[in-house]
């Protein structure tokens, strides 16, 4: 583990509004494909990050609560020992690395996550000629066959880290965001260095409303949820 950088991830329920911004922003930096309707259908889609919305009370006084959930960057993740290709590994940074050309497409590891937060590529998509100039020219585009998870847009991370360093220093809090971070209206996410205890993410992680999805599981994610604040002070 690297003694300077563990990236990690604070969502606060209570500020999102599952205007899923964050996950336009994820489809256009990372070059994934617009899911169809079609493909929805079909439990086919390309989503490396999703807001998941649930139903509160009873109708007529009915509230939806939003979720937005990603690949948890797990700590002792489960996807990682069932490749039988090692094209999934934890890097010295605290983060779940894919590497694309090494996946044969096995799905082991989809299977093996508890969070359904990775994605098979099931089609050789084809971007219309108006869009291949929208792409993004330091992420590839992958080719069929191959598993999709989120890495908190890990080329922005090296982009910085190679600037920093060339500058004798290490990354200061708030340098580099991944695409869904900076994107959010509503400041619901944030991100940073975990091993920095002046970092923003940090202090945030010592909120009384903390919690990780499935802890009980024992994946020691590096994604922490900031419990909602409902009428009279209470976090549900």
């Amino acid at each position: 583990m690297s003694e300077e950088y563990k990236w990690g991830m604070v969502v606060d329920v209570d500020r999102c509004t599952g205007c899923q911004a964050c996950v336009v922003a994820c489809q256009v930096e990372n070059n994934a494909p617009l899911s169809s309707e079609e493909s929805f259908q079909r439990r086919r889609p390309m989503q490396w990050i999703r807001i998941e919305r649930y139903w509160e009370g009873e109708y007529p006084h009915i509230k939806a609560r939003f979720l937005p959930l990603l690949c948890q960057q797990c700590g002792n993740a489960p996807c990682e020992p069932v490749c039988p290709v090692y094209a999934t590994y934890h890097n010295r940074e605290g983060l779940n690395v894919q590497i694309y050309p090494r996946c044969i497409g096995t799905r082991f590891c989809a299977n093996n996550c508890p969070y359904n937060a990775r994605f098979f590529n099931w089609v050789e998509h084809q971007w219309p000629p108006v869009m291949a100039n929208y792409l993004n020219p330091h992420v590839t585009v992958r080719p069929r066959g191959i598993m999709e998870k989120c890495t908190f847009c890990i080329h922005r991370l090296h982009r910085a880290q190679r600037q920093a360093k060339g500058e004798g220093r290490v990354l200061r809090d708030g340098e580099v965001q991944p695409a869904c971070v900076q994107t959010c209206p509503t400041n619901a996410l944030v991100f940073g260095n975990l091993k920095d205890p002046n970092s923003r993410v940090s202090s945030m992680v010592q909120d009384e409303r903390h919690y990780r999805l499935l802890e009980e599981l024992g994946t020691e994610p590096s994604v922490v949820y900031l419990k909602k604040v409902v009428p009279g002070g209470r976090a549900s």
